[in-house]
């Protein structure tokens, strides 16, 4: 399939915007009219042709904007991007994995040719058409990890196995909710968890933790996240809090409808080969409250979830202050009917 890549921003103007297609695949994070955490992981098999969950690395009209995104993020903060030493191999592995992906994926868009060591990669939309030698990172401008992560949509936290415990030792993050890579570089993962609330306590990341180290190369798998921020901006790192902050005091009756946004991280996890490290994936998708409800099934159901979601969760998850006047807004399109099982529209 061919995508039109759309020319928007994600800060200053904020000119983002869903397309119908955009809202009829957007990855609706609630499977029923309650929410409550869960491991709820499956595995990333292609599910319902034109999906996000069709492709392995999912790419969107958003594709070349979000990129022009992550440079301005990046020439403000190069530390978005860090690798221990230990993780060059893993490196190597996450580029592989995604130009292998999206050339198998999107080959009207990338291509990646293979003679040996000798390799050649082509990303049209982004109009780069680079030859290197895989192993040596002289022959790239980047590190490889940085280099592939600058053309790929979302976050990419990268995995050091040891210990039994995960460990994030390297990283591309300039598009996360309210966390920070530099402060968790080196960290392990219940470490990086900790601000998590009731989580912990129900057992959620031990068996979280259990099932990610049990991942097998080839086997992926697959979760969703979800939180809520005022407009679509990309950028919610503690780094920028200064910034988007002041953002949450915006909100009216009048423009809640444009200005929240429903954020889903379409979370994967992958066994890299060489390293045996774990990638872990976190894509952003973002979805204004106006574009969701356009959707009957969603409108109704958010507006369950929101009004039974528990305080402390409600306020982990940024909008215990916004929550009545987002319930207000939401309960015009709850008329009471009930809903189908499952994330995707009727």
């Amino acid at each position: 399939m061919t995508i039109v890549f759309k020319e928007e921003s994600f800060r200053d103007d904020f000119t983002y915007s869903n397309s119908d297609w955009a809202i009829q695949r957007f990855p609706f994070p609630f499977d029923k009219d309650s929410y409550m955490y869960s491991v709820n992981m499956e595995r990333h098999v292609p599910v319902q042709a034109g999906s996000v969950f069709e492709a392995a690395f999912d790419v969107d009209e958003h594709y070349v904007s979000e990129m022009r995104d992550r440079a301005l993020v990046l020439a403000e903060d190069p530390l978005r991007c860090q690798s221990l030493p230990h993780m060059t191999l893993a490196g190597w592995d996450v580029l592989e994995l995604i130009m292998t992906s999206k050339a198998a994926d999107y080959p009207e868009h990338f291509e990646l040719h293979r003679d040996g060591d000798t390799w050649r990669w082509i990303n049209r939309p982004l109009g780069i058409d680079q030859s290197f030698t895989f192993l040596d990172e002289t022959t790239l401008p980047y590190g490889p990890l940085e280099y592939i992560t600058r053309q790929a949509q979302g976050d990419f936290a990268v995995l050091d196995q040891r210990d039994d415990n995960l460990w994030m030792d390297a990283g591309m993050v300039t598009t996360q909710a309210d966390w920070s890579l530099d402060f968790d570089i080196g960290m392990n993962f219940f470490e990086w968890h900790a601000p998590v609330p009731k989580a912990h306590e129900m057992g959620i990341f031990q068996r979280a933790l259990q099932y990610l180290l049990n991942i097998r190369q080839g086997e992926p798998a697959r979760r969703l996240n979800w939180t809520m921020t005022v407009n679509p901006l990309l950028d919610t790192s503690p780094e920028n809090y200064h910034k988007w902050g002041v953002m949450r005091g915006e909100l009216t009756p009048e423009n809640i409808g444009q200005k929240l946004h429903l954020r889903v991280e379409l979370q994967t996890f992958y066994r890299l080969p060489r390293s045996n490290g774990l990638l872990f994936p976190i894509r952003c998708y973002l979805i204004s409250l106006q574009d969701l409800v356009t959707v009957p099934k969603w409108g109704r159901r958010l507006h369950r979830v929101i009004r039974d979601l528990p305080e402390e969760l409600a306020t982990y998850k940024g909008f215990i202050d916004n929550r009545p006047l987002i319930l207000e807004y939401l309960s015009k399109y709850d008329d009471g009917a009930p809903t189908s099982p499952g994330i995707f529209p009727d």
